[in-house]
């Protein structure tokens, strides 16, 4: 059998598959217990990361395109 990955939840008393999978008796499994939420210190030190990635792709002598320059409008966008 080849190893796949299973969405599933912990309902205060079971683990239990939120998709239903046929397993086999014995089969063997590895559980991951992920957090609810990630943690704020995590968050915090992903800003300054996100914000250099912006600062490097849109540096201060990027040019202001008009809507003129679109070659093709896109409908589904509120702005245009």
């Amino acid at each position: 059998m080849k190893a796949i990955t299973l969405p599933a939840h912990f309902d205060g008393e079971q683990i239990r598959l939120d998709e239903p999978y046929v397993l086999e008796p014995d089969t063997k499994l590895l559980v991951t217990v992920l957090p609810k939420h990630p943690a704020e210190d995590e968050q915090d030190a992903w800003w300054p990361l996100a914000t250099a990635g912006l600062a490097a792709a849109y540096g201060p002598d990027e040019p202001e395109y008009s809507l003129d320059c679109l070659k093709e409008r896109n409908p589904e966008y509120a702005g245009s």
